[in-house]
């Protein structure tokens, strides 16, 4: 199965703009790409932009079956709201979905790589069940050398490849820290490292990335 899990350093980092954007790269070359937000807390704000990504082609409940009110990790949102966390329907929700669109499938996480999700499971546990290579999304500012590094550890703590990252300059200022950066984290983590320019609405897709896709 063709596909990645997106997860990034911290929420707000621009997993969704990231997704939506090679979204609809890859829809533009005739790949019927699909962009699934299944836990979301908050707004739905997010499983809009997929859904206008992939051309209205899955309606929002579809993209986020699994939505909390409360703007917090789920757990979190879970407990005030008295709801406990639905395995099986993020479960069901997968095979439905897996099972009648041929993909490739992109897969946001909600938050951090180790958001909790219930009392005892998180993000992690929850791309280890899908079993998709898990492309992260970094900062380029101060701060994102420990964030990223800490996360790509405890991703290789299992099984899952980590085909590359994806460092957005968003917001970034042109410092000393988004200059160097990328190399020390390329040099660091021994994986390529793509750049996610400022504004962008175009992106041309790394070999690296492009080989899990298609």
């Amino acid at each position: 199965m063709k596909g990645i899990f997106i997860t990034g350093t911290d929420t707000g980092v621009g997993k969704t703009y990231f997704t939506a954007l090679l979204t609809r790269m890859l829809r533009a070359q005739g790949i019927p790409a699909v962009a699934l937000k299944p836990v979301a807390s908050g707004d739905r704000a997010d499983a809009l932009i997929l859904r206008e990504a992939m051309g209205g082609a899955l309606p929002v409940p579809q993209i986020n079956p699994i939505h909390f009110a409360v703007p917090l990790a789920p757990h979190a949102a879970g407990m005030l709201e008295n709801r406990p966390f639905p395995w099986d329907q993020l479960r069901s929700h997968w095979r439905e979905i897996s099972e009648s669109h041929p993909g490739p499938f992109l897969i946001e996480g909600v938050g951090g790589w180790r958001v909790p999700l219930d009392s005892s499971r998180t993000v992690r546990d929850w791309a280890q069940e899908l079993g998709l290579p898990v492309v992260v999304i970094c900062r380029a500012t101060l701060g994102t050398l420990n964030h990223t590094l800490l996360t790509l550890d405890s991703i290789r703590q299992t099984a899952l490849r980590i085909p590359g990252l994806v460092m957005n300059f968003g917001a970034a200022p042109a410092d000393e820290a988004a200059r160097t950066n990328p190399g020390i984290l390329e040099a660091w983590s021994n994986l390529p490292l793509a750049p996610l320019p400022a504004g962008a609405t175009t992106l041309e897709i790394p070999g690296w990335l492009r080989s899990v896709l298609v």
